[in-house]
């Protein structure tokens, strides 16, 4: 049976660089990773206005249930076809990414424990806990080299929607973690303390 193991933080808070120096310690025939964030409901069936008015760090954004399952066929040690998610258009392109199972799974995502059945599932938790302003830098350098955004309009996304959202919904959540990890942090010391922990 596979570990899970789950990332957890705001947006920008460090949870993708976190898992990649966890896989890089445990070795990537070892693990597999999975982000929350690519299980977006498709929003093909609305029109661009209406999309970029969606609130997507709201709980029901997320495709839980399909998320739950295949976390659930991974931990049984069953692969997974993830489906693929344009950020730019907020849709799903119809195409799939394999995740083959693995001895440990990598988990991460803004909402990962805001689901109890979810959060339940996993072995080990850690939540990255950082400062709002540093977040929203961060998420600005990403989603205009990433993801085609528009800076202004990243702004205006965090102050509507990210930073209530987080507040309600997110930071709550640090009390559930196992570990909470600091802006201070190095991330790869981190995770070499993760690592030995896991006695992998």
């Amino acid at each position: 049976m596979a570990r899970l193991y789950g990332i957890c933080g705001g947006s920008g808070a460090g949870k993708t660089t976190l898992a990649v120096e966890l896989i890089n310690r445990i070795g990537r025939d070892r693990v597999s990773a999975l982000a929350f964030d690519t299980y977006y409901r498709d929003l093909s069936h609305i029109s661009m206005a209406e999309r970029m008015a969606v609130n997507y760090d709201h709980p029901d954004s997320l495709d839980n249930e399909l998320f739950a399952t295949h976390l659930a066929d991974l931990r049984a040690g069953r692969d997974i076809e993830v489906p693929e998610y344009d950020f730019a258009t907020h849709t799903r392109t119809g195409a799939t990414i394999r995740v083959e199972a693995r001895d440990i799974v990598v988990v991460e995502g803004i909402l990962l424990f805001c689901f109890p059945g979810i959060h339940d599932m996993l072995d080990h938790s850690v939540f990255i806990d950082v400062p709002a302003h540093v977040r929203l830098e961060r998420r600005i350098r990403r989603d205009v080299a990433e993801r085609g955004r528009d800076a202004d309009d990243v702004r205006r996304q965090f102050a509507e929607f990210v930073a209530p959202m987080h507040d309600e919904h997110v930071q709550p959540h640090r009390r559930h973690a196992d570990r909470v990890v600091g802006v201070e942090e190095d991330l790869g010391r981190v995770a070499d303390e993760l690592v030995g922990k896991l006695a992998v």
